[in-house]
């Protein structure tokens, strides 16, 4: 409520032009998750969720047991609450497995919690230069934009969020709020 947040221009263009980047050509075999988002472009509003599920499980498997089990334990301490100790475990995570696009998301979660909007866009944006896809990582960053009073920009990426998952209903609400507070301007 008419919260001043500190500019964070250079870090949303370089998030922006990240976002822009076409996902590199992959034979579908290296990709555990294309079958996944295919099936998202026909699912229902009620296999939507699980869809999702199934994507971030299959996200969250480093192929490492000793960085599943700290990405396992910040995502218990995020859950109970404990913001740094969450931010302690994901760290350990990321300083392991950097490319882990799971670990910088949840990792961005526990500092918007603890109040550090700066380190939360930061790690959004090394999740989408990993995960191009990360639904995760543009329902966080989209909620940011409105957040600090963008509503342009945040529909945008709400858009991209359901160009990857047509039923979801956070992203078609958000969608239809700022269709209408935007007053049907296009983008």
């Amino acid at each position: 409520m008419g919260a001043r947040f500190p500019s964070f221009k250079p870090v949303l263009t370089a998030l922006a032009a990240a976002l822009a980047l076409a996902l590199p050509a992959q034979a579908q075999e290296e990709d555990p998750v294309a079958g996944l988002f295919e099936a998202l472009q026909s699912a229902s509003p009620e296999q939507t969720p699980q869809l999702a599920a199934e994507i971030r499980e299959t996200w969250s498997r480093s192929g490492s047991a000793a960085i599943d089990l700290l990405l396992d334990r910040g995502r218990e301490a995020l859950g109970a609450g404990e913001r740094q100790e969450a931010i302690e475990h994901l760290t350990a995570a990321i300083d392991h497995a950097p490319d882990l696009a799971e670990a910088h998301v949840l990792r961005a979660n526990a500092y918007y919690l603890a109040g550090l909007t700066g380190p939360a866009i930061e790690d959004l944006r090394a999740a989408l230069a990993r995960e191009p896809r990360h639904f995760g990582a543009l329902q966080g960053f989209a909620a940011l934009l409105e957040e600090m009073e963008r509503p342009e920009a945040a529909r945008e990426v709400w858009g991209r969020v359901l160009a990857l998952m047509p039923q979801d209903a956070q992203a078609s609400e958000a969608a239809r709020r700022l269709d209408i507070m935007l007053g049907g301007r296009t983008l």
